[in-house]
């Protein structure tokens, strides 16, 4: 005699909950298989578990996996699994109740948000993912049998308001779930899920590693014309993050690493780690060998793939990887989350703050033990992402000391390799405590700077930093080791105290102060719409001016970077160093003590502006009247 069939009502705030996964929560259908494999790998685990702890030695757990089947003239795609499977009871208290205490609030957070994302991670909170199924179908049949039991339990419904539940006889132990298909429609984002390739997609995407193998049986036409089918296992299973360093080689590392990079160069560096504790995860991360073309694109993504229990979650998951190490590619496996956690929940989860702490630290302690034990696989790691890693000076203040022995830059002590802020402090000479260093476009405009002058004639290593986030990092670094960093461009300098005591003395240069005294306020009033002031300078050898700022000015460099993004930048006027040796200014200071109202006075005080500004790479405020003069002024020399 066939059993009752008993037809249940849905709680009434379990409709609710319903009708917004089936109607307006997951903005992505394909995800519905995703929660349905997700959902028997589970009840795989759960099996395997208790038929090794003794509880259920009677089953046979030797060929525990997942079916997929499709059935086009039913319009059905099953999903099978032998996992524990579930009784009576156990279908009305999990699939008839979606939560069984807190769905009113629930309900109220949901209303409040106004919003599909922050909807989505609320209820994904309550594990409703097995209703996304009603996306895609119009009805759908469970049957299922728990392992240990003799009947098992059929249970449907259309997602209404209504299910139905009856005993099932002879059913294997495990669950299936069948899904009658709504027909494809492309408008509503409904594809046609009986298509072979769109579920191996879907599988691909979403449930390659987990551990069991999905299998289905696609039809095939062999040369004669008949039909015949035959297992094809859908997923990899090769979660390579899941298995001990030990039992991966080089090879599968390789793989794995060209697979969700699309790079094909092995990368420099690949990081396998675990966490168990509170919150367990695992994360295999890689350093590339070169820089994607969109590293610093604004198109670019930052971010590694999330799994949760081997399921993929997203791409770029930015809550897991600061923008700075944006090229780090790889993937990190949470144990404890939702599948259907989102960015913005992501974003203020302490556990993954907490993830993101120590997988940072991870990727700059792979970096410095490079650094350490092999330089030249170091300084080719530096020249290509160097530069994004001292983003990371202006956006991880728990960090910096980490990031500023990585740092690595060009300097007048080599014309080839680059030096490290610590091995430039282990030559500073006796008695330096300042670490100088001059930024700039090239390496060659910064070599010839005039700023350079004093500090190649006195021995003084220099750092040269071309690299445009080297504008604003240095500004918001004040040290390292206890080491001041100093702009040789800016504020006074002084090398006299650290020198072997060939500069001029303060009673020398006191002298040719006050001899100078009145060219310095003449050219001050002179230039007063270009600078805020006129000084002798102590950076100069052979040139006969340079421009300064002052200690705190913006540089003229990040002037331009702020005004190429649209920031509105006042003017700001800096000092104009006048070298006192040089034969220009000394014969300056002649005639303007012999006819200070000569005009052409004033012209070359512009001239001696224009040149200081050309030779530092600025540019001229009139071009063509600079221009003039200098045509001028040559004529009545010839």
């Amino acid at each position: 005699m066939p059993s009752s069939v008993e037809t249940l009502e849905f709680q009434a705030e379990t409709r609710q909950l319903l009708r917004l996964v089936i109607h307006s929560i997951y903005s992505n259908k394909d995800i519905f298989l995703r929660e349905l494999i997700s959902n028997a790998s589970d009840a795989l685990d759960k099996l395997r578990l208790e038929s090794l702890t003794g509880s259920l030695a009677e089953v046979d757990a030797g060929d525990l996996h997942i079916s997929l089947e499709v059935d086009r003239d039913a319009r059905t795609l099953t999903v099978r699994d032998n996992g524990i499977g579930m009784t009576r009871d156990d279908l009305v208290e999990l699939i008839g109740t979606i939560a069984k205490s807190g769905t009113a609030g629930l309900l109220q957070k949901i209303k409040e948000s106004n919003d599909a994302a922050t909807a989505e991670s609320l209820i994904g909170q309550f594990g409703v993912g097995f209703y996304s199924a009603f996306m895609v179908a119009d009805k759908v049949t469970m049957r299922t049998r728990r392992a240990g039991t003799d009947s098992g339990t059929r249970w449907e419904s259309d997602g209404e308001g209504s299910y139905t539940i009856q005993e099932d006889e002879g059913l294997p132990v495990g669950t299936s779930v069948t899904l009658h298909l709504k027909p494809a429609d492309s408008e509503d984002g409904l594809a046609d899920y009986l298509s072979e390739s769109k579920i191996r997609q879907i599988v691909k995407r979403y449930s390659d590693f987990i551990r069991w193998p999905i299998r289905m049986a696609p039809d095939r036409t062999d040369a004669d014309g008949e039909t015949t089918s035959e297992l094809d296992t859908l997923n990899s299973m090769k979660a390579l993050w899941a298995r001990s360093r030990s039992e991966v080689t080089e090879d599968e590392y390789n793989e794995f690493y060209q697979q969700i990079s699309h790079d094909w160069l092995p990368p420099a560096e690949t990081i396998h780690m675990r966490a168990e504790g509170t919150f367990e995860y695992e994360a295999l991360l890689f350093i590339p060998s070169q820089a994607p073309l969109d590293l610093y694109s604004r198109e670019s993504k930052s971010g590694v793939q999330l799994y949760v229990k081997r399921v993929f979650i997203m791409d770029d998951c930015e809550a897991l990887m600061p923008n700075y190490l944006r090229f780090v590619k790889g993937v990190v496996d949470a144990h404890d989350l939702s599948l259907n956690v989102s960015r913005e929940l992501l974003q203020h989860d302490r556990q993954i703050q907490g993830v993101r702490r120590r997988l940072v630290k991870k990727v700059l302690a792979a970096v410095k033990d490079m650094q350490a034990k092999d330089a030249e696989r170091y300084t080719k790691v530096w020249a290509q992402f160097g530069r994004a890693l001292k983003e990371g000076l202006l956006e991880d203040t728990d960090n910096t000391e980490t990031l500023l022995e990585l740092v690595s830059a060009a300097s007048t002590n080599d014309p080839e390799r680059t030096t490290t802020l610590r091995q430039y402090v282990e030559r500073m000479k006796d008695g330096q405590d300042t670490i100088y260093y001059l930024t700039g476009e090239t390496r060659a405009m910064v070599e010839n700077s005039p700023h350079m002058e004093a500090f190649a004639a006195k021995g003084f290593e220099v750092l040269i930093f071309t690299d445009p986030i080297d504008e604003v990092w240095v500004d918001q670094v004040p040290a390292f080791d206890g080491h001041r960093l100093q702009s040789i461009a800016k504020g006074q300098i002084d090398l006299d105290g650290t020198s072997d005591g060939e500069g001029e003395t303060d009673t020398h240069r006191a002298q040719r102060e006050q001899d100078l005294a009145g060219l310095l306020t003449w050219l001050s009033t002179a230039l007063s719409d270009h600078v805020k002031q006129v000084r002798l300078s102590s950076r100069l050898t052979t040139s006969a001016a340079c421009i300064v700022g002052d200690a705190h000015d913006v540089t003229p460099t990040l002037e331009k970077m702020y005004r190429a993004m649209g920031q509105q930048m006042p003017t700001t006027r800096r000092i104009l160093e006048l070298n006192p040796a040089h034969p220009l200014i000394t014969s300056l200071r002649t005639a303007h003590e012999t006819n200070a109202d000569d005009t052409a006075l004033t012209e070359i005080a512009e001239l001696i502006y224009g040149s200081a500004l050309l030779a530092e790479g600025g540019d001229l405020p009139d071009p063509a009247r600079f221009t003039r003069l200098v045509t001028e002024h040559l004529t009545r020399t010839l």
